[in-house]
């Protein structure tokens, strides 16, 4: 008797243990959200959309503690043009002069810290790699019950995007394309 119940409440501490510091994975609903791209250049701007193929965010106790997610970088598409133009800078984009999606199909970022700054707002730092190359990143998120957003600049030379970057090129006058783009990034989940 006094085993079975030495065995019970052993089993008891491991549960509620284990439910008091379970981790929830909170998938992203991939076609409900979306993220939106700026290039721009010395003589304008172009926009568009790129696609997640997966993504999700960590979750203890109700607070945000990481998460992952997968860029299919073969959804690039180019919002602000149409017909011909559209089609080649897609292409373009595509090609080695920038992601290269055929060698590099996907990118991806891991999540590593997350410090909150107030009640909607967390300080996020991560890894992001493109083309196989990995760098840290830092952005605050915005995180409500079901959604989360965010608006980050990224520098596309430090993962080998040379096309156009007065970085790597010089004499490219009103050719030179900046180096940074932004990302504004929609989440459901």
């Amino acid at each position: 008797m006094k085993k079975n119940v030495l065995k019970g409440a052993t089993a008891s501490v491991i549960i509620l243990t284990t439910l008091s510091f379970t981790t929830l994975k909170k998938e992203i609903q991939i076609k409900e959200s979306q993220v939106t791209w700026t290039g721009k250049k010395v003589t304008g701007s172009h926009t568009g959309t790129i696609q997640l193929k997966d993504g999700h965010f960590n979750v203890e106790d109700g607070k945000l503690i990481g998460g992952e997610f997968i860029i299919d970088m073969t959804s690039i598409t180019v919002t602000d043009l149409s017909g011909d133009g559209k089609r080649d800078l897609e292409g373009h984009l595509k090609s080695e002069d920038f992601f290269g999606v055929e060698n590099h199909p996907v990118s991806k970022l891991v999540i590593t810290k997350v410090a909150k700054k107030n009640d909607n707002t967390y300080a996020v730092t991560g890894n992001l790699t493109i083309k196989n190359i990995t760098h840290p990143i830092n952005f605050d998120l915005d995180w409500k019950e079901n959604s989360a957003s965010t608006k980050l600049s990224i520098d596309r030379s430090k993962y080998n995007v040379k096309y156009g970057s007065g970085s790597f090129f010089q004499n490219l006058g009103d050719k030179t394309i900046y180096d940074n783009f932004d990302l504004e990034v929609d989440l459901k989940f």
